[in-house]
């Protein structure tokens, strides 16, 4: 059993026995288990820092005084500790209030370093899996309600301040030249409509002078009729990297939905095409012209070719179209080849003006969106498209924030950093 036999101003000194007994695991085991024992107790003396001393207190207008001192079990990553605290109450009643879970930032009866760590992985496993996790690796048995409970708090903590709170640019380390902006979706599957919906992911790359990418912030959305909240959050984070990089040249990289466009020529300088859609078309083309299973060592030759000269030629463009023209005029074509050719056309000619790509290239500029294709991957698919799930939107709301703040570099210690500097709900 761990003891502090030591108290000095803001140190404390812990006794600890282990025995070292048996194999080596079940030695690892011991000092496992006498770990979480020190920090329990380590825990015990930290918590009663934040306690008042029951005299009585005001929060703002309203005087406070003590309605009793009780036991109360608090969640850390070392065990569950029971601290005795001060309730406070009015004169007229109410909810009461506790100092020590208001000045500790105690969130749901987890201490911050516990939430965060439950929320984290929560944002990454779905909840058995996080329960298991705890018990595996930390020796903590903690129920997937509580669980649930803890990351729910937190993700719509998240949800609520993402106008308010705004976030550090990390240092980079080189100055930034080029910022690429991209946005897509990814269908979900949901509980409270039917079949699947489409949730929004959105990237704003940083890229140095040499074309390498320094830094990407992820951004991602539940399913919403119209997209404005999501749109508005991604303008937001636009308007704050251009408040840094206001020199920077601004590029919006998508696929060719037309309310992606709309809200891109808003924000970007110049607007391209993702290079690697573009060439799904020209494999269209490339099927027509080759449309046997026989030739399909022809059929792949022929589209390397002429994705090449697409990133390099300023004169592919119309090749191609020609070449979709002369094609669809084939009768020997199946209608599914036939219209994928013609879907090629009419794609390559609408969106002509989005797809400069030789121009990009000896600029040294990004023509492909991959950093959001994999957004929507890892982002979004990785977590809510596991076999069997289904969600509601406003579980998916906060699985995405918290997803969200973990991918971006440096901002999940930076949330926290802001729980602890505002707080949480402090009455009870």
């Amino acid at each position: 059993m761990a003891k502090v036999v030591k108290r000095s101003g803001n140190e404390v000194t812990v006794e600890v026995t282990v025995r070292l007994d048996g194999t080596l695991l079940e030695m690892e085991r011991a000092i496992q288990e006498a770990t979480n024992e020190v920090g329990c107790c380590a825990t015990h003396e930290a918590l009663g820092r934040f306690d008042a001393d029951g005299s009585p207190i005001r929060l703002g207008e309203i005087k406070l005084t003590v309605r009793e001192r009780n036991p109360k079990e608090y969640q850390t990553p070392y065990g569950p500790v029971q601290v005795e605290r001060y309730i406070y109450q009015g004169s007229r009643g109410g909810r009461v209030y506790c100092p020590l879970e208001h000045g500790a930032r105690i969130v749901r009866g987890a201490t911050p370093l516990f939430a965060s760590q439950i929320s984290h992985k929560y944002a990454q496993l779905n909840v058995r899996s996080v329960q298991t996790d705890l018990q595996q690796n930390h020796g903590r048995k903690v129920s997937t309600s509580y669980i649930q409970n803890v990351a729910e708090w937190v993700g719509s903590i998240a949800t609520a301040k993402e106008e308010e709170w705004e976030y550090e640019m990390p240092a980079l380390g080189s100055a930034i030249a080029t910022v690429v902006v991209g946005l897509d979706g990814a269908m979900i599957p949901m509980a409270d409509s039917p079949g699947y919906r489409e949730a929004m992911a959105g990237t704003i790359s940083f890229y140095d002078p040499d074309g390498e990418r320094r830094h990407t912030i992820y951004l991602a959305a539940a399913p919403e009729y119209g997209k404005a909240e999501f749109m508005q959050r991604l303008e937001r984070e636009i308007a704050r990297a251009k408040q840094h990089f206001p020199k920077a040249l601004y590029l919006g990289i998508a696929d060719g939905a037309a309310s992606n466009w709309s809200f891109l020529e808003q924000h970007t300088d110049r607007q391209l095409i993702d290079f690697f859609h573009a060439t799904e078309y020209v494999g269209k083309i490339a099927l027509a012209l080759y449309p046997h299973r026989s030739a399909e060592a022809k059929r792949a030759t022929w589209l390397h070719e002429h994705c090449h000269k697409l990133k390099h030629d300023e004169d592919a463009l119309d090749v191609l179209t020609a070449e979709a023209v002369r094609l669809s005029r084939r009768r020997t074509l199946s209608q599914q080849v036939r219209e994928g050719v013609d879907n090629a056309w009419t794609y390559l000619n609408n969106h002509r003006h989005q797809m400069g790509y030789p121009v990009f290239v000896r600029e040294g500029l990004p023509i492909g969106s991959g950093v959001t294709e994999a957004a929507c991957k890892t982002l979004v698919k990785q977590r809510l498209c596991a076999s069997g799930m289904r969600w509601k939107n406003k579980g998916a709301k906060i699985i995405l924030s918290l997803r969200a703040l973990t991918q971006t570099s440096g901002r999940w210690a930076q949330f926290w950093e802001k729980i602890a500097q505002f707080g949480a709900e402090c009455y009870c």
